[in-house]
């Protein structure tokens, strides 16, 4: 990275790591033919796919089968201006497999919000990219109130 650049293109190798180390993410499809953004649990599977936990009784899971989908996880430091983010770009399918599900709904992630058995959807990443932010030099940061 030049050292006058704060910002730093990741590898894929790079932004599949950092997905493994935060467990909250936003899913963006299509709903209604507009634009729709969820916060979602989720988990990277051994073989690569992200899987993500919905609730049963959300319309995104409808939306979300079959169909092509992006996702975004990051972690950033507003008082240093510093972070990283990953977005993904995939096809997404509801799992239906009776094994798999039986092994997500024993150890897999559990939406943020209901108590309801969760259902799952994978994603497939097909394009990976990310950025990190370095932190910002002394003397900059957030303008003052």
């Amino acid at each position: 990275m030049d050292p006058d650049q704060r910002v730093e293109t990741l590898s894929e190798a790079e932004c599949r790591r950092l997905l493994g180390t935060v467990p909250l993410g936003r899913v963006v499809y299509t709903e209604h033919a507009l634009p729709a953004v969820l916060p979602v649990a989720f988990r990277v599977a051994p073989d690569g796919r992200l899987v993500l936990a919905l609730r049963s009784d959300s319309t995104t899971a409808r939306a979300l089968d079959g169909t092509v989908a992006a996702f975004q996880a990051d972690l950033l430091d507003p008082e240093h201006r510093a972070g990283w983010s990953v977005l993904v770009h995939g096809r997404t399918e509801l799992v239906r497999d009776r094994a798999e599900l039986a092994e997500l709904l024993r150890d897999g992630p559990r939406p943020w919000v209901g108590g309801q058995t969760p259902v799952y959807a994978v994603l497939t990443p097909e394009l990976i990219g990310g950025r990190r932010l370095d932190a910002a030099p002394a003397g900059v940061g957030p303008e003052p109130s």
